[in-house]
C-alpha cells in the first residue's frame, strides 16, 4: 500500500475492510511485578477473525521460508540479539496451521524491554504483493519507565506517546507514525483487537471473544495528523494491534510490490 496523502489536519476515523493482516508478537502479560523469564509467541494473522494464519517468510518462487531478519531488544539503551532464542513452531489457528516461531526472552532488570521484529516479507499471493511489518512490543519490570518512548529510527515505526502496557479500558492511545526516525503525515493505521484466548502450551488460538456487528468493526482505521500522530480511544481490555501500512521507504522486494508496515501490540487492562 502506498503512502497517503490527504489533507487533513486531525485525525479521522475511517473504516476500512476486514482481514487485515497483523505480525503479533505476544506474550501474556506487559506490566510484570519483578523480573522473570517471558514467553513469547510469533505469528502472522488475522487478530480479529482469525481466518487464515500465514506461514512466516513465505516467498513467491522459493518452497522455502526465508527466516526472520531481525529479532533483538532494547533495554536502556543497549541492544541484544535475540534471534538464536527463535524456535520454529506450527501455530494452530481456528481455521489452518501455519508457520510461527516460539522464544523466551529473561526480562530481569527493572525498567522497559523494547522488542523488535523484523520478519522476512511475506508473499500475499492474493495481492501479488509482499509485506513486512517490523514489529515492537514493550514490556517493562517493576513499574520504573526507562526506553518505551524511545525513537529507534526504524525504516517503519509506530513511537507510542502513552505507555503501552499502562492503558486502563476506555482511556485512549497516543503515537507517532515513523519511517527512519522522522514522522510520516497522513498514514494510514489499520487497528484490531485480539480477539481470541491465546493457549501458549498448545501453540494455538482459543475460543473467540466478541462479534463484529458488521465487517466494518473488524478492522479499524485512523488517518494520522499532518505531524504523523494519533490517538485511539481502547474500548475494551486485552491486547490492541496497530498498523501503519506502507510507511516504509521499501518498496519492492524479489521484483515485486513490498509494503513495509509498522506494528505495535498494547495491553489494556479493566479497573476492578
Amino acid at each position: 500500500m502506498k503512502k497517503l496523502a490527504l489533507g487533513l489536519a486531525l485525525s479521522l476515523a475511517v473504516t476500512t475492510s476486514a482481514w487485515a493482516h497483523f505480525q503479533l508478537l505476544y506474550t501474556p502479560e506487559s506490566a510484570l511485578e519483578r523480573g522473570e523469564i517471558i514467553q513469547l509467541r510469533h505469528v502472522f494473522t488475522h487478530p480479529f477473525d482469525d481466518e487464515h494464519t500465514m506461514d512466516m517468510g513465505r516467498q513467491h518462487d522459493s518452497d522455502e521460508l526465508s527466516p526472520v531478519e531481525a529479532f533483538y531488544v532494547i533495554h536502556r539503551g543497549n541492544k541484544t540479539d535475540l534471534r538464536d532464542t527463535l524456535k520454529k513452531i506450527s501455530w494452530q489457528g481456528n481455521a489452518n496451521a501455519g508457520a510461527a516461531y516460539q522464544s523466551e526472552y529473561g526480562a530481569r532488570r527493572m525498567g522497559d524491554h523494547v522488542l523488535v521484529l523484523k520478519p522476512a516479507p511475506y508473499f500475499e499471493a492474493n495481492e501479488d504483493t509482499y509485506i513486512q511489518q517490523i514489529t515492537k512490543l514493550i514490556v517493562n519490570v517493576a513499574g520504573m519507565p526507562t526506553d518505551w518512548n524511545a525513537n529507534l529510527g526504524l525504516k517503519a515505526e509506530i513511537v507510542p506517546l502513552s505507555k503501552p502496557y499502562a492503558l486502563w479500558t476506555g482511556s485512549t492511545f497516543s503515537g507517532v507514525v515513523m519511517s527512519q526516525g522522522k514522522p510520516v503525515p497522513f498514514a494510514e493505521l489499520e487497528i484490531e483487537y485480539l480477539n481470541h484466548d491465546i493457549d501458549i502450551a498448545k501453540n494455538a488460538m482459543g475460543k473467540r471473544r466478541v462479534e463484529a456487528p458488521q465487517d466494518s468493526f473488524v478492522t479499524l482505521s485512523l488517518i494520522t495528523d499532518a505531524n504523523g500522530t494519533f490517538t485511539f480511544g481502547l474500548p475494551k481490555s486485552g491486547w490492541w494491534g496497530f498498523a501503519a501500512v506502507g510507511v516504509g521507504p521499501d518498496e519492492e522486494y524479489r521484483g515485486k510490490e513490498l509494503s513495509q508496515d509498522a506494528v505495535i501490540w498494547v495491553q489494556v487492562r479493566d479497573m476492578k
